[in-house]
């Protein structure tokens, strides 16, 4: 509608910058985005919710550590509908919240490490213990008073 409305107005796609044209083309509509961030974390949930079931199933610790894990990225995923993958980014490794994403990030690493090739059930655990831990602090780093 948008590209319409400039073509309509006179002004031509030859103006904008192939940067802002790529941009207009890949852009979402508010309504969408939200529909995509509430599917993606939604399922983020259901499947932190079903890996915890699968812990107590005869050698659920992998499927366990998979799908908290999976879980996890999808629901942090689900915030990239709503602000973009890029800016999502850029705040995930400003200054204020670098250590938290760093921990983050290895906990998911280490969780699947210690499930999958080092066959250690507690470490497996512990570190979802952390990866729950440090997806709290992340998402405490966004709120401003939270920090200190």
């Amino acid at each position: 509608m948008e590209k319409l409305r400039r073509v309509l107005s006179g002004q031509d796609d030859e103006e904008q910058g192939l940067t802002a044209q790529v941009l207009d083309a890949s852009t979402l509509s508010f309504n969408t985005r939200l529909k995509w961030f509430a599917i993606c974390f939604v399922s983020g949930i259901f499947f932190s919710i079903l890996g915890t079931g699968l812990l107590w199933l005869p050698g659920g610790i992998k499927l366990f550590a998979v799908f908290y894990t999976f879980g996890n990225i999808a629901a942090l995923a689900s915030t990239c509908f709503l602000m973009g993958p890029v800016k999502q980014l850029k705040k995930m490794f400003e200054t204020t919240r670098l250590l938290a994403t760093v921990i983050m990030l290895l906990c998911f690493v280490l969780t699947l490490c210690a499930a999958l090739w080092w066959h250690k059930k507690g470490l497996a655990v512990l570190f979802c213990i952390l990866q729950f831990l440090s997806m709290t602090w992340y998402s405490l780093s966004y709120i401003p008073y939270a920090r200190k």
